[in-house]
C-alpha cells in the first residue's frame, strides 16, 4: 500500500469488504497496520480507508493465537472517523427498482405484488433484490408476459426461507452469540424480562436482525421466520409425525387431533429437547413452532408474530382447502407464578379472541406452558374450552 501511494499521482481511497470476516492474529495485524501508517498519508499510504463488514470496528473481539487472550487492537481504533450503516429502502425506492425491470422486461408487478415485497423485506436491501430476482428469474413468474402476484412473492419467500442463501445463513450464525441471544430470546419468548444492555441492543441493530426503531421487533418477516427454522431445524428432522395422520377425507387440517398429538409429544419428549436447546427458556415455544412447521409445511404455512412484551407468542396456521386459504390460530402463554393459572388462562383467551378477529378466522387455541418443575404432569396437563367475552370459542390446553 505504501509503494502503491507512492506511485500514484494522485490520493488513494481504499475499500475493504468484509473485513471483520478475518480473526485473531490476522484481523489484529491488518489493524495495526493501518494505524501505524496513518501519518504517512497521502504520499507513503492510503488517504481513506473503509472498512465494510457487518459490525462496528468497536465491535471486534480478536484473540491472539500467540497468547489465547482477547485483545481490542489497541489504538488502531482511535484512528475511526465515522460509521455509516447502509440504510434500507423504502417504498418509493422499491417501487423505482421494480420499475427498472419493468421497462427492461415489460413484465409487471399487481399492486399487492409490490405491497407484499415491502412488508416482507421492510426495504432490506438484499432481501428486496434477492425475494424479486428469485420471483421473476427462478419462481413462477419467469415467463415475463405474465404479471407478478401477491403469490408469486409469498412462493419465492419460501423458496429463499428454504435454500438458507448466505446472506441468512451469515445472519443465523450470529445467533449463537451471547449478546445477540439476549436481545432476540425475549423476542421469540414475549417475555417481559430481559438481561440485554443498551450495547447490545446497538449492536444487533447494527446487524440489521432487529428494527431500527422502537418497539424492540424482528426487522421483517423474513427475519421472524428464518430464526425460529433455524434454531428448529434439527428437530423437524427428528420428529416422526406425518402430516396425512392430521388432514382428514376432505382435505381439511384437524388441529384439534394435531395440538393433542404435541400434547402427547411435549409431555415424553420436553426433557429430552430442552437440554438440547442452547436457548432453554425459548424452548417450548420453539418446539411447538418445529412441530407445527414438520405438519403443516407440506402443504400450508405458518405465519409467527411476536415482540418483547407481548407476554405471547401469535402463530396463524395457513391452509388450503379447495379454492381458499382456511386460518387456525394458535396462542402461546407461559404460566407466571404471580398471575396463576386462572389469571393467565381468562388472559389468554381473551387475546387469542382479538387475534382470531384481526385474522378472521374461527377458530383458535390457546397453549399455556408450565414451566415449575414443582407441578406434577397431572397438574399441567388439561384440555378445556373458553368463551372470550366477545362470545368466541378458544381451546385451551395445558403443557
Amino acid at each position: 500500500l505504501a509503494r502503491w501511494a507512492m506511485a500514484a499521482d494522485k490520493p488513494l481511497a481504499l475499500l475493504i469488504d468484509e473485513i471483520d470476516s478475518l480473526v485473531g492474529d490476522s484481523l489484529l495485524a491488518v489493524l495495526r497496520q493501518l494505524r501505524a501508517n496513518y501519518h504517512a498519508r497521502p504520499h507513503g499510504f492510503p488517504q481513506s480507508v473503509i472498512l465494510c463488514g457487518v459490525r462496528d470496528v468497536r465491535d471486534y473481539r480478536i484473540r491472539s493465537g500467540s497468547t489465547g487472550t482477547l485483545v481490542t487492537g489497541g489504538s488502531a481504533f482511535n484512528i475511526k472517523a465515522e460509521s455509516l450503516r447502509l440504510g434500507d429502502f423504502d417504498r418509493e425506492e422499491i417501487a423505482a427498482l421494480l420499475r427498472q425491470h419493468t421497462e427492461e422486461t415489460g413484465q409487471h408487478f399487481s399492486t399487492e405484488a409490490l405491497q407484499a415485497i415491502w412488508t416482507q423485506t421492510m426495504g432490506q436491501p438484499w432481501l428486496v433484490n434477492a425475494l424479486a430476482y428469485e420471483t421473476c428469474f427462478r419462481g413462477g413468474s419467469t415467463e415475463h408476459s405474465r404479471t407478478v402476484t401477491e403469490a408469486d412473492v409469498l412462493q419465492a419467500r419460501e423458496q429463499l426461507i428454504l435454500r438458507r442463501d448466505t446472506h441468512l445463513d451469515q445472519l443465523t450464525d450470529k445467533l449463537r452469540e451471547d449478546r445477540v441471544w439476549r436481545v432476540v430470546a425475549p423476542l421469540l419468548t414475549g417475555s417481559d424480562r430481559s438481561s440485554y444492555t443498551a450495547r447490545d441492543v446497538e449492536y444487533v441493530r447494527d446487524l440489521g436482525l432487529v428494527a431500527p426503531d422502537r418497539p424492540l421487533r424482528m426487522a421483517n418477516p423474513i427475519y421472524s421466520e428464518v430464526v425460529p427454522r433455524e434454531l428448529t431445524w434439527l428437530a423437524q428432522d427428528d420428529i416422526m409425525h406425518e402430516t396425512a395422520w392430521y388432514v382428514d377425507s376432505s382435505g381439511a387440517l384437524d388441529t384439534d387431533k394435531l395440538i393433542g398429538a404435541f400434547q402427547e409429544f411435549f409431555r415424553e419428549h420436553s426433557e429430552h429437547w430442552m437440554e438440547r436447546y442452547h436457548f432453554k427458556e425459548a424452548g417450548p415455544q420453539l418446539l411447538l413452532q418445529a412441530f407445527l412447521q414438520r405438519i403443516v409445511n407440506s402443504g400450508g404455512r405458518v405465519e409467527r408474530e411476536y415482540g418483547l412484551g407481548r407476554r405471547r407468542t401469535d402463530l396463524l396456521i395457513e391452509w388450503p382447502e379447495g379454492e381458499r386459504a382456511r386460518k387456525y390460530v394458535v396462542e402461546c402463554k407461559l404460566r407466571h407464578e404471580r398471575r396463576g393459572l386462572e389469571r393467565t388462562v381468562v388472559e389468554g383467551v381473551e387475546q387469542t379472541a382479538a387475534y382470531m378477529d384481526r385474522c378472521g378466522t374461527e377458530t383458535g387455541h390457546l397453549i399455556v406452558f408450565d414451566r415449575n418443575p414443582e407441578r406434577s404432569w397431572k397438574e399441567k396437563v388439561f384440555r378445556d374450552r373458553r368463551t372470550a367475552q366477545s362470545g368466541v370459542q378458544v381451546a385451551v390446553w395445558g403443557m
